[in-house]
């Protein structure tokens, strides 16, 4: 596989969990409940799916700086 292939696997993988952290970081700061039912753990204050959100916009930034950096 090059290099072009993984990083846009990896930027597939950073959008879904973008999108699935997104989903329930929204639901936890905006809605107030936790979409999974149960209790969602804060972290520092925060919930941690939140963390996961910032975790994989980092990844998604860098996948792309990757993709469009120049060999």
């Amino acid at each position: 596989m090059d290099k072009n292939t993984a990083l846009k696997v990896v930027l597939g993988i950073s959008i879904v969990g973008m999108l699935f952290s997104g989903y329930l970081s929204y639901g936890e700061l905006v809605e107030k409940v936790c979409p999974l039912g149960g209790g969602c753990s804060p972290l520092f204050g925060l919930p941690t799916c939140l963390y996961g959100f910032v975790m994989y916009l980092a990844v998604f930034i860098t996948t792309v700086i990757g993709l469009r950096a120049k060999n």
